[in-house]
């Protein structure tokens, strides 16, 4: 009787689960190991935001996936990013008409393809024509509370690498 459960078990176990893949791997494409980010390059008047976005997007993507960030150009995969632009705007304002809420947000596009050129985008059941993708994100910032421009647009910066490195997923 055991030996009869354990042989169910075993069939279950190795036969039933065989194409299931486990863990972070599985949300990724096998066969992309390495990928080339080159420096996001910005059409804002900002000093160092692609730079900035470059080093933490490289950063998400070697912690969060299992790709090997690469300068070669050959690698398996190329991300392509840029800013196309940035705002700062006021919220809300005091009597004085000074600024007690400011957002500051980033549109960025990205296109990622593989060593042949061939974009490498997530697959929708909705075709799309471009392979490019837009992301917008914003982040408010307090002064009288102490908050600064650069502490928002680092917080911007930190939640458009992670739309950025999401999108790297193979669809479910």
């Amino acid at each position: 009787m055991c030996c009869g459960i354990l042989a169910v078990w075993w069939v279950v176990a190795t036969g039933g689960c065989a194409a299931y893949n486990v863990g972070y791997t599985s949300l990724y494409r096998p066969d992309i190991t390495t990928i080339h980010v080159p420096v996001i390059e910005s059409d804002s008047l900002r000093r160092e935001l692609g730079e900035r976005l470059t080093e933490i997007v490289i950063k998400k993507i070697e912690m969060r996936t299992p790709m090997k960030v690469t300068h070669d150009p050959n690698a398996d995969s190329t991300l392509i990013v840029r800013i196309t632009s940035d705002e700062k705007r006021v919220i809300a304002e005091n009597a004085g008409d000074d600024p007690r809420d400011i957002e500051v947000g980033v549109n960025v596009q990205v296109t990622w393809r593989d060593r042949r050129g061939n974009p490498l985008s997530p697959q929708t059941a909705i075709p799309i024509e471009s392979p490019t993708l837009t992301i917008a994100q914003a982040a408010d910032f307090i002064p009288e509370a102490g908050q600064s421009l650069a502490t928002a647009q680092q917080e911007v910066l930190e939640r458009v690498a992670d739309q950025i490195v999401a999108q790297l997923e193979m669809p479910w």
